[in-house]
């Protein structure tokens, strides 16, 4: 199930973003971060398969530091991740400036109203459970860049 949010800003985390130096590296247009191997191989391999550039992370820390090198236009976020979660990574992405733009999508096995409230209050603009359909993600990704022919 896919719902969209509205954005909304909670501070924590921006110490992390802080940390990172170096300039953005051209080119990432989707970073998927999930501690669940198959779930990053099947959602890599749909979306370099329609053309897009992907990178990948397992971890909360992993994804920031991508996030800061790449400036990709899509994150998908697994809730329950390793060193921050999701939602503590999703809050910092929003707090900060630069980041503010990034389309957040919230994948997750956790569907309870809780969840996509907390994932509301995080700043994440989409939220999708687990098991999902590759191909409707697709086709929210080529909606989201404007880019039905990718």
């Amino acid at each position: 199930m896919i719902r969209n949010f509205c954005k909304y800003d909670i501070l924590t985390c921006n110490v992390i973003l802080q940390s990172f130096s170096g300039c953005a590296m051209a080119g990432i247009d989707i970073i998927i971060a999930d501690d669940e191997p198959h779930i990053v191989r099947a959602l890599s391999f749909v979306f370099e398969r329609a053309g897009y550039a992907v990178e990948t992370a397992s971890d909360g820390v992993e994804v920031l530091r991508k996030i800061k090198e790449t400036k990709p236009r899509i994150v998908f976020l697994d809730l329950i991740m390793p060193k921050m979660t999701g939602d503590e990574v999703c809050r910092t992405l929003k707090r900060d400036e630069r980041f503010k733009d990034i389309h957040i999508v919230i994948l997750t096995c956790k569907g309870q109203e809780l969840d996509r409230e907390q994932s509301i209050s995080s700043g994440a603009n989409t939220f999708i459970t687990k098991p999902f359909s590759p191909k409707e993600v697709l086709t929210m990704v080529k909606i989201i860049l404007g880019n039905s022919s990718a």
